[in-house]
């Protein structure tokens, strides 16, 4: 019970928790009753830099979602331009993150950072396809053990302002491990190769280091989905 309750807080949360705290205090000198709404508000942004552990399905091949939320798109696009990764169509799977999420970051699948690319942008809601183009983005580039390419990339949403990435190029990777977040409201997108297909349908729940999004060595058709 205690694993589930108190699960611990991401690193780049406490400085806005320690702010929030502040604020409480300072509220609840001016009058007691503004100590009820810095306290939900404190509680609130605990809740959002929470950092669960999570058990990560480790055999090859196996692409892992990098993030907690819906997938709002699954679409045949060109490879991020930023990445230069060729002239080639990718599979493209969006998924959104509302600010109830867990918005840590994780690396979808075994292998090395090959390419970074940070580009400003504008914040528009995340869970519409144009912020794949328009928003403030980092993009990851990266290669499997056996060669094969993959991308993803972290978009800042309507009211996130801040993207952490904490990779470096050329360095080696596993899947489920912590990478960065978004804070406040996001979107990450995962590029597989062409003829990949994805095993998750529009609209499903993904869990980030745990639910598979596709199997670069299956051959197994693109899934459909019912609401049941």
């Amino acid at each position: 019970m205690l694993d589930t309750v108190l699960v611990p807080i991401a690193r780049e949360g406490r400085p806005f928790i320690a702010a929030f705290a502040v604020v409480t205090l300072l509220l609840g000198l001016l009058a007691d009753w503004l100590l009820v709404p810095g306290v939900v508000l404190t509680a609130w942004c605990v809740y959002f830099f929470r950092d669960p552990h999570r058990v990560t399905p480790t055999r090859d091949g196996l692409v892992i979602s990098p993030a907690d939320g819906r997938v709002v798109s699954i679409a045949s696009v060109p490879w991020p331009k930023e990445l230069a990764m060729g002239e080639g169509e990718a599979t493209r799977i969006g998924i959104f993150m509302n600010v109830f999420d867990v918005h840590v970051n994780r690396i979808p699948v075994d292998g090395r950072v090959t390419k970074l690319a940070y580009v400003p942008g504008a914040f528009v809601n995340a869970s519409f396809d144009k912020a794949s183009e328009q928003n403030e983005r980092q993009c990851v580039a990266m290669e499997t053990g056996d060669g094969r390419p993959l991308a993803f990339v972290q978009i800042a949403g309507l009211v996130a302002r801040r993207i952490v990435c904490h990779l470096t190029e050329g360095q080696p990777v596993l899947a489920g491990e912590r990478m960065g977040m978004i804070r406040f409201g996001s979107r990450v997108d995962v590029y597989l190769p062409a003829g990949v297909a994805p095993l998750v349908v529009e609209g499903q729940r993904c869990v980030a280091a745990e639910t598979v999004l596709a199997d670069l060595s299956s051959a197994e058709p693109a899934r459909n989905g019912a609401v049941r």
